[in-house]
Formats: structure tokens, C-alpha cells, sequence
């Protein structure tokens, strides 16, 4: 069964990684945010993404563990 995706709305035309993470709620903090990027953890558009400082910009998916959250127009 694929994981299912919740789209989180950003405000502005783009987001950190790092940032995007703490705001879907999908880590707790940005040291969290860091260790899961720089470990590989993490994948933006199904692809291993390790720059905590990545731009995304809407309609771009982020994937941790079971989670997966698509920036969304807020």
C-alpha cells in the first residue's frame, strides 16, 4: 500500500527543506532535521535529497520514513 500524501500549504513561493520538515510536523527540530538529511533519510521527488537547505516549491514531495508531505499553494 503506498503511503499516503498530505499536502501541506506554505505561504510564501518557496521553503527550505529543513524548515519544511519542522513545519509538516514530520521531525521535531532543526538538529532532527539535519541529522535525517545528512544521513539520507529524506527524499524530495522520490530522490535522496542531503542539502538540509534545498528550495522546494509547490508541488514538490517530501518523503521521511512512512511520511510523505507535498507543498502545497497556502
Amino acid at each position: 500500500m503506498a503511503p499516503r500524501i498530505r499536502d501541506v500549504p506554505i505561504s510564501s513561493g518557496s521553503i527550505r527543506l529543513g524548515q519544511f520538515l519542522k513545519y509538516a510536523g514530520m521531525i521535531d527540530s532543526g538538529a532532527d532535521a539535519k541529522g535525517a538529511v545528512v544521513d539520507g533519510l529524506v527524499r524530495v521527488n522520490d530522490e535522496v535529497e542531503t542539502r538540509r537547505g534545498r528550495q522546494l516549491r509547490r508541488g514538490d514531495t517530501v518523503a521521511l520514513g512512512d511520511q510523505v508531505a507535498r507543498v502545497a499553494e497556502g
